[in-house]
């Protein structure tokens, strides 16, 4: 018997018999991982949980919480006609080349039963955003919190876990991999003091999270976006790339990632992208555009590295109050993130910019706005523009949130070689899973792809590996 920290205890004061073997061990305890643990224990699987960091949530518990479903009971309710291959034809079209188009047409099937799944099962309280479409979605699809943080959803995960009487590890850090006769069967795992222990699992699933803290394997995989801010949770090391290359695992899609265009600076929070889908614009150190702001946050970031690093977003007040119904936007607000003008001169002079270049910039892109035609940089969605003061205006700087390439996994979640047969016990999910963001950069992400790649893929290895088990339980089966 060996003690080792636990979220929530063990009615039996924290010890648990690592001696024996479970059915299926979690490394992560992020939405996939959580998720996973919570599908697996509903099946009758015995299950563990260990995450690294000192408290559970991962990049989920950092995003807006946000989950793409179509064809949920939720949308039917709301006179929204979506199906599943509309949702396969949006991404596929956003995201262009993929390495595994299969992938993304399973995740579409199973993304609206995901969803109900969440919430009728899980007890999520998140809701269909209707106010207005995302990123890459041709309909409203996304199922987030209220408050759109991505902390609420793993909340709520949590309290699921915890009513289940799951055991979660923190603070716990997996060594390596236990493999015997080609067969994944448990990992060694650091329980925070130095002492390593033995945790034997009939399947393990790596729920980690991609590589963005990794700068070495950033500048491998991701080089364009490498002199950028990481932006996203701590621990995202790549062990699962590491782990899957030393076992021969396929890798998909490695050079695809989240950015993120519009971190504010100095205070370090995100920008909700609402403020440029709304008909908001960015603008450089010169006052002048740079680029097509509706390619998307992600899609951006990389523009805003290559012209200077940093860049100025400036919307009107109509927008404002529109993205203050986002918590994080009101407390931004509430912090003083923003400088405000009656005037775009006032504006851009509170922000040292200058005051011609911009009047300029505001008025070439309102014409465009009125017209309706394509302005200079390309953009051809305005949203609410042309802009009318008050004006609004914050510096930012562009960031990576998580890596979107991964190890190669089928529909069951399970980990492929090259030669497409599976590694025996070893499951992925989550940023340690190729994801369906295609393989070109930042420019095929669509609003809400990495959580459902991590809740969807965590559910499907539980009920996956329930399945074998049964299989092995019944010589019928």
């Amino acid at each position: 018997m060996m003690r080792y920290w636990l979220y929530k205890p063990f009615q039996n004061d924290g010890e648990y018999p690592m001696n024996e073997e479970i059915d299926l061990l979690v490394i992560g305890a992020g939405a996939c991982g959580l998720s996973a643990a919570i599908a697996a224990a509903d099946l009758g699987l015995t299950v563990a949980i260990v995450e690294k960091n000192s408290s559970p949530g991962g990049n989920s518990a950092l995003s807006t919480g946000s989950i793409p479903a179509a064809g949920s009971r939720f949308q039917r309710e709301a006179g929204i006609n979506d199906t599943a291959e509309a949702y396969f034809h949006d991404l596929m079209s956003i995201a262009g080349k993929t390495d595994d188009v299969n992938l993304v047409r399973r995740l579409t099937q199973v993304s609206a039963e995901t969803v109900e799944w969440l919430i009728d099962t899980v007890g999520a309280k998140i809701r269909l955003i209707t106010e207005y479409k995302h990123i890459g979605h041709s309909v409203p699809r996304l199922h987030a919190p209220e408050s759109r943080r991505g902390s609420d959803l793993v909340a709520d995960l949590l309290n699921a876990v915890n009513v289940r009487d799951i055991p979660l590890a923190v603070g716990n850090v997996v060594r390596r991999l236990i493999v015997d006769k080609n067969c994944v069967c448990g990992a060694v795992v650091d329980i925070g003091d130095g002492t390593e222990i033995l945790i034997n699992a009939r399947a393990t699933l790596l729920a980690l999270n991609g590589f963005g803290a990794n700068k070495s394997l950033v500048e491998r995989f991701c080089p364009e976006i490498a002199n950028a801010q990481y932006f996203g949770a701590k621990g995202s090391d790549g062990e699962a790339i590491i782990w899957g290359e030393e076992l021969g695992a396929r890798l998909d899609n490695m050079g695809a990632y989240q950015g993120y265009a519009a971190v504010v600076d100095p205070h370090g929070s995100i920008l909700s992208w609402t403020t440029m889908e709304k008909g908001g614009v960015l603008l450089g150190a010169d006052g002048k555009r740079f680029g097509d702001e509706s390619l998307g946050y992600s899609g951006y970031a990389r523009i805003v590295l290559e012209q200077g690093n940093y860049a100025f977003a400036l919307f009107d007040q109509r927008i404002f109050e529109i993205a203050m119904h986002e918590d994080e936007f009101a407390e931004l607000e509430k912090h003083g993130g923003f400088k405000k003008g009656n005037t775009v001169i006032e504006v851009a002079a509170a922000q040292g910019l200058d005051p011609q270049a911009v009047e300029q910039a505001i008025a070439s892109y309102n014409l465009a706005a009125e017209k309706g035609f394509g302005d200079d940089h390309g953009r051809k969605v305005f949203g609410l523009a042309p802009l009318v003061g008050p004006f609004y205006s914050c510096r930012v700087i562009p960031a990576l949130f998580h890596t979107q390439g991964g190890l190669h996994v089928d529909a069951h979640a399970r980990v492929l070689r090259n030669d497409g047969t599976h590694i025996k016990g070893l499951y992925a999910g989550g940023g340690a899973a190729a994801g369906i963001s295609g393989n070109e950069g930042a420019l095929g992400y669509a609003s809400g792809n990495g959580l459902l790649t991590a809740v969807a893929l965590g559910r499907l290895a539980a009920i996956a590996v329930a399945s074998e088990q049964e299989a092995k339980n019944d010589p019928a089966i």
